[in-house]
């Protein structure tokens, strides 16, 4: 699923269901060590995700170790991004010579707790979901939105190192033809955007698809 909305020149590998749990690096393990079980599971299938997809670019597995604000520290050379819910892991890599960044992010396909569009969206964009979910009520639209800005967040970080509020991303949907259950989205930066390949952008471009009771959406900033 998550494949179907990234370039070709990405690994990308997924899992669902509750597996055993996979094996940690030692360091890895230490990190984990003082935390509930399900959390280590969690922490230990994406990794197990991560490792399979840098064997697809042909790098040896590795240790992947949380950084700044817990954005994993991918291997010189690599960007990526790993997501995980109740059913589902996923963990996307490239080359850092074919994207600048990448973010993808998985929830459940159900509304968001009460209060939380409040805190996470614009005047706008919930004028607009209201809209959607208007013409499309089978679509939980808030935690598309939501998903969407995860994945936003995801693919500015590494290029800033830089916290990226909630509203400070201005997000539409649109769909694209003969797909009836996913589309695009374009995210509006309302600050400065990172500068790419001698560029300052000024908003990102992401994907996002409904199926198997989950939402997914996904994000790439191209080097040009």
């Amino acid at each position: 699923m998550i494949e179907e909305l990234l370039p070709d020149t990405v690994a990308a590998v997924e899992t669902y269901g509750d597996d055993e749990t996979a094996p940690l690096y030692p360091e890895e393990a230490a990190v984990v060590a003082r935390a509930v079980d399900k959390r280590r599971r969690e922490f230990a299938a994406v990794r197990s995700c991560a490792r399979r997809a840098m064997e697809k670019l042909g790098v040896p597995p590795q240790p992947v170790l949380p950084g700044v604000r817990g954005a994993p520290r991918w291997p010189t050379g690599l960007a990526g991004s790993m997501t995980h819910c109740d059913g589902y892991r996923a963990a996307a890599l490239v080359r850092a010579a074919d994207l600048a960044s990448l973010g993808i992010d998985a929830e459940p396909h159900e509304p968001l707790p009460d209060g939380v569009l409040a805190s996470t969206s614009l005047p706008a964009e919930a004028d607009r979901l209201r809209g959607l979910a208007g013409e499309r009520p089978d679509i939980h639209w808030d935690r598309l939105l939501f998903s969407a800005k995860e994945s936003v967040y995801k693919a500015w970080f590494p290029l800033t190192g830089k916290w990226l509020d909630f509203t400070e991303a201005d997000i539409e949907f649109f769909a694209h033809p003969g797909e009836r259950l996913g589309g695009g989205f374009s995210a509006e930066l309302l600050v400065p955007g990172p500068t790419v390949g001698g560029r300052r952008l000024g908003r990102f471009e992401g994907r996002w698809t409904v199926r198997r009771g989950l939402v997914v959406t996904a994000v790439v900033v191209p080097h040009a």
